[in-house]
């Protein structure tokens, strides 16, 4: 698909995305949860329905309740699980980077052999945190040295082991999760060099949510408590996707005012730092409950002036890429982002890929080790970009498109499908002319 995205102002109401982070840990936790779980405010982007489509093949059966609306809307989803009781021999976690590795270690609780595949970039991200952890849990593994497809046999025994938890911590909630459901009481998870600490924060928020107790010390030492049993039935509500959400809230920075509502101001998803970023550019910003209004820089008079360019440390955070750059490119002056070594196992080189593309439209970025160098103010060109298959960057040439001289058409913009569904039709709600063919 091609998106052709014409320059304009926006105002209007937006709802934030469900979470995908939220959404793809409530279906885990409600497949290692032995009851009923019903999930409200569920999302349905492809990572969602992925990781539907996972706890079914591991045993659960889920029931959806469905909108009046033409496009697939559902407003609930219930889960009946009786624990990982696969009813095959293979999963497909298509191209979640979260879905394989949460969900390989839950399947890993079962003693049956396991076929585990991926689909698109997942394909070339590196898997070889399980050839090392895995056999020392019990689990016999087979990888394509280290890359999909991998063939797994439990059951997994937990036992006090110590991880790497510099490259994602995505295994990490992986283990944590098929750990909490042995009822690992006696077993002791060490970490070294644990990144993105909030994702680590949201895990353990969704299992404590459930009845599990898990708890750490300085991330460092995560420890299985003792808890009540589990009710027979649990609800749980996704919150709203501050990953997504920072698109909208970077597009009324640049392009706005805006107000938009559904996100959780006390959320442990890493990506609400991009009110850090927002704020030192110097967006107009007032909040009230659950809605952000936000809309270009002001001076003294209330008059509109232009952004500011800003630093901000990416690090626990790399998703925020993407956005930040389109912010930079509109902010007068250099702007600086670290932790640009997160990015190489994304669905593109991200790095790389920000840079090529946004050269298209007339932005100079610079990559120097794990710093990143965006030279705003300069102006965006209208220009025809690729998303290199990955969503944040098809969202990020989209929001740029806002305040470019010319229309900025994106191709394979389907990308967006993989976490934000309705991007495009979103920003057409808010005033813009998005071309779809």
């Amino acid at each position: 698909m091609r998106a052709t995205v014409h320059p304009n102002s926006i105002k209007g109401e937006q709802v934030a995305p469900a979470s995908k982070s939220s959404m793809q840990r409530a279906c885990a936790a409600a497949l290692i949860h032995r009851g009923t779980t019903t999930i409200l405010n569920p999302g349905h982007s492809n990572d969602d329905l992925a990781a539907l489509d996972v706890i079914q093949k591991l045993g659960a059966v889920v029931q959806i309740e469905q909108s009046s609306n033409e496009k697939y809307n559902p407003t609930s989803i219930t889960v009946h699980s009786d624990g990982v009781k696969p009813i095959g021999t293979n999963m497909n976690c298509g191209e979640s980077g979260l879905g394989i590795r949460m969900f390989t270690p839950i399947a890993a609780l079962s003693d049956q052999t396991i076929t585990i595949k991926g689909e698109g970039s997942l394909l070339k991200r590196p898997m070889h945190f399980f050839d090392t952890i895995f056999p020392k849990l019990g689990i016999e593994i087979e990888s394509k040295d280290g890359y999909l497809p991998i063939q797994i046999k439990g059951p997994l025994k937990p036992v006090n082991i110590e991880v790497d938890g510099s490259l994602s911590s995505q295994f990490l909630t992986g283990l944590l999760m098929a750990y909490a459901a042995s009822d690992a009481t006696n077993a002791v998870i060490h970490v070294k060099d644990l990144k993105s600490k909030p994702y680590i924060d949201l895990t353990l928020a969704v299992l404590n949510a459930f009845g599990w107790n898990v708890q750490h010390q300085q991330y460092e030492r995560f420890e299985f408590l003792a808890h009540p049993p589990l009710a027979a039935h649990i609800n749980y509500t996704v919150e709203g996707d501050w990953s997504g959400a920072a698109f909208l809230l970077v597009a009324g920075a640049i392009a706005g005012p805006i107000t938009v509502k559904g996100l959780q101001l006390n959320s442990m998803q890493a990506d609400k730092a991009v009110m850090q970023a927002l704020k030192a550019a110097g967006a107009s910003i007032k909040i009230n409950e659950d809605q952000i209004f936000i809309g270009p820089a002001k001076d003294s008079a209330e008059m509109d002036t232009q952004l500011k360019a800003f630093e901000f440390d990416a690090t626990d955070c790399p998703d925020l890429f993407p956005p930040l750059v389109a912010l930079a490119a509109l902010c007068n002056g250099v702007t600086t982002l670290h932790g640009v070594s997160r990015l190489a196992h994304k669905e593109s080189d991200r790095g790389l890929t920000l840079q090529t593309e946004f050269a298209k439209l007339g932005i100079r970025i610079d990559l120097n080790q794990d710093t990143m160098l965006i030279y705003g103010g300069t102006g965006i060109h209208g220009a025809e970009v690729f998303s290199q298959h990955d969503h944040r960057i098809a969202m990020a040439c989209g929001i740029a498109a806002l305040s470019a001289d010319a229309p900025i058409t994106i191709t394979d913009a389907e990308a967006v499908n993989k976490s934000y569904t309705d991007f495009f039709l979103d920003l057409q709600q808010l005033g813009v002319k998005v071309d779809l063919n």
